[in-house]
């Protein structure tokens, strides 16, 4: 979902550094454990018969979906990262149509798995880059180097929030983004119209760039919990 928030000056374009946030880690202390139990359980990579057999279930686009997912991660897998990024990148932008989580999900506040983006053809900011992220790890990127970031994106006047897919070649680099407002992935010091809140992934902890999140962090990670589950079952294990 890209509910509507509140027009503020943007914040300033310090992206996240790929590094926990202390605080924020003992804020969520008490989630933590059985969390890092979730991501730590197997290692990531693919599965190509629970994929096709998760995309046959869901129906609609699902089964030419994963087809599709499939050649593109094996036809990535030992290519450079840029490449990599470029496909995945491409395949769901192309693919995928932008629609809110009360249409296609039917809630206000839906986080798909990547086969249920594919099967649907249609999802919000947040699916995008949920797709993107377990894709380019079933790729071979590594997780430790994508980061889920909440941004407010200005969009010509209106700001909203917004979520985008971050990549840091290294920890301390700056990022490059994957978007679904903007097809071509950039650096971050050229997306003057995003200034990024927070952000997750499996491997680290919640990260903030202010002093204030864009909603809960807790009902995030419950959600974030959820998604990784229906994730692993589609075969992205």
């Amino acid at each position: 979902m890209v509910p509507s928030v509140a027009t503020a000056p943007p914040l300033p374009l310090t992206w996240p550094a790929a590094v926990p946030a202390s605080g924020v880690a003992r804020r969520l202390a008490p989630f933590l454990a059985v969390w890092l139990l979730l991501q730590m359980a197997l290692p990531w990579s693919w599965d190509r018969d629970r994929m096709l057999a998760a995309g046959q279930r869901l129906g609609g686009q699902g089964p030419a979906g994963v087809a599709a997912l499939q050649a593109t991660i094996a036809s990535a897998q030992g290519r450079p990262e840029a490449a990599r990024l470029q496909a995945i990148n491409r395949l769901f932008n192309e693919r995928i149509v932008f629609a809110e989580d009360i249409d296609t999900a039917g809630q206000v506040d839906h986080w798909s798995s990547p086969i249920e983006l594919l099967a649907r053809g249609a999802g919000d900011c947040e699916d995008y880059a949920i797709a993107k992220y377990f894709s380019l790890i079933a790729a071979g990127v590594p997780s430790a180097r994508l980061r889920m970031v909440y941004v407010k994106a200005d969009l010509g006047g209106s700001v909203r929030a917004h979520m985008v897919l971050a990549y840091y070649p290294r920890p301390d680099a700056e990022p490059l983004i994957l978007d679904n407002l903007d097809p071509e992935i950039k650096p971050a010091s050229a997306r003057r119209d995003l200034s990024p809140v927070f952000s997750f992934n499996a491997e680290g902890l919640w990260q903030g760039t202010g002093a204030q999140a864009a909603g809960d962090p807790v009902a995030r990670l419950s959600r974030w919990r959820d998604v990784l589950a229906k994730a692993r079952a589609e075969g992205f294990v």
